[in-house]
């Protein structure tokens, strides 16, 4: 078995081993380092109410200890070589990284494949790593931002996994077993849900035969599918003591990465992106209602939000509102051409620097590979984001003034906050 360059991209070789397991090499010759990544398909989308927050805590404790090596001994070897070791859980995936010279890549296979398939999540450590997560949980639940987005979340998508918090709930976090541990990794860590990623100056048919060694033998399994969520949308809000702000989340449902539309990108770049951008101008800069504010497009496999956040003293929080709501009417009816030029070059710009980031360019790939079974290239991308016209940016914004808004309200908020903003934001739905 060879690693075939892919048919756009001579840099990019992607093999497919027996098991289903993808190996992704970016051959990068002006490094002197390597990134080596292992991405597996399974994140808080893919867990059950009573499992709600597995994945995470599977990633926590997959460094503390392994068929070969316990912690101690997992953390040494990896610093001996320099090497920096990561990980990090979504809702659609969890990866584990290692970065670190160039010539040790081929050990970081190795090592990575130890910690994802060899874990024995030892009962003593479980203890400890419950303890760290739940103060992790405590911390994110005191934190009124964070606190808003979870409302968000479950606004929009109801009951459907991926309203779930990614940290899970604190009953789950206090009752996970060691025997729930393994069977989750038995059931979810399968050759059909991993990509093992390296990218930097390598030989990528030496590192298939590494990834083949190391992973050859995982179970094969099938790969995850979720049924898209059905959008919601309403208003919530909760009241947290110690705030003095109040902390709002408002978006709407947008097309999901499969779905390949470009539009709902550049309808974020444009509407609150950079401080000369609409969100940011108007708001901030010409009526000071805001510190903090930001517009962005998360996109996933099933599912995408439009999403605004900013942070407010109480009594601003109408005014705040009546002026976003204001500001996307405005984008349905007409489009800005030095606002949609800023917003394309941002864009390109954005995308350009994450492709001169090893990691980015991993990242990016394995995505592309779980979505669309191929890795795009860099020009693509670019046409697609140049080919929206300002029609279908305009279409976008309407589209989702169409649908109801939802909004999340977190922090110093008043009693009747959840009727007074459904009050206000109706006005605006077309």
């Amino acid at each position: 078995m060879t690693a075939d360059p892919s048919p756009s991209l001579s840099d990019t070789f992607v093999a497919t081993l027996g098991n289903g397991v993808r190996v992704l090499t970016l051959r990068l010759p002006h490094l002197h380092s390597a990134s080596v990544s292992v991405f597996v398909r399974s994140g808080s989308q893919h867990e059950s109410l009573q499992l709600n927050g597995i994945s995470h805590l599977v990633e926590h404790m997959a460094f503390k200890g392994t068929h070969e090596r316990d912690c101690q001994q997992i953390n040494l070897d990896a610093e001996r070589l320099g090497a920096e070791v990561n990980a990090h859980t979504d809702k659609d995936h969890t990866a584990y990284h290692m970065r670190g010279l160039a010539h040790d890549a081929r050990r970081f296979v190795h090592m990575l494949g130890d910690i994802v398939r060899n874990g024995t999540f030892p009962e003593a450590e479980l203890e400890r790593e419950r303890q760290v997560i739940l103060q992790e949980y405590m911390e994110d639940d005191d934190d009124p931002l964070s606190t808003a987005f979870k409302l968000f979340d479950k606004i929009c998508f109801g009951n459907h996994p991926v309203a779930q918090p990614i940290i899970g709930t604190r009953r789950n976090i206090e009752r996970f077993t060691r025997e729930d541990l393994v069977g989750y990794v038995q059931r979810q860590y399968t050759g059909a849900n991993v990509i093992v990623g390296v990218a930097g100056p390598v030989d990528p048919d030496a590192i298939l035969k590494d990834v083949e060694a190391a992973f050859g033998s995982m179970p094969a399994g099938s790969a995850h599918q979720v049924v898209p969520p059905d959008y919601v949308g309403g208003v919530r809000s909760r009241r947290l003591g110690g705030s003095s702000q109040s902390h709002l989340v408002l978006g709407y449902a947008i097309p999901t990465l499969k779905d390949d539309d470009p539009s709902s990108l550049l309808a974020a770049a444009l509407f609150g992106e950079g401080m000369s951008s609409p969100l940011m101008d108007q708001i901030r800069e010409r009526l000071g209602l805001v510190y903090h504010a930001a517009c962005s497009a998360d996109v996933m496999e099933v599912c995408g939000q439009f999403v605004i956040e900013a942070s407010t003293v109480p009594e601003h929080v109408d005014q705040l509102l009546d002026k976003v709501m204001s500001l996307l009417a405005q984008h349905a009816e007409t489009t800005d051409p030095v606002g949609l030029e800023r917003a394309r070059n941002q864009l390109a710009v954005r995308s350009l620097l994450a492709q001169e980031r090893p990691y980015g360019r991993l990242e990016t790939a394995a995505q592309d590979l779980f979505v669309h079974g191929r890795v795009r290239s860099q020009e693509e991308l670019t046409e697609r984001l140049q080919t929206v016209t300002p029609a279908q940016v305009r279409e976008a914004f309407a589209r989702m003034l169409a649908s109801p808004v939802s909004v999340a309200l977190a922090g110093k908020v008043g009693q009747q906050s959840s009727e007074r903003v459904r009050d206000r934001v109706a006005a605006y739905r077309r």
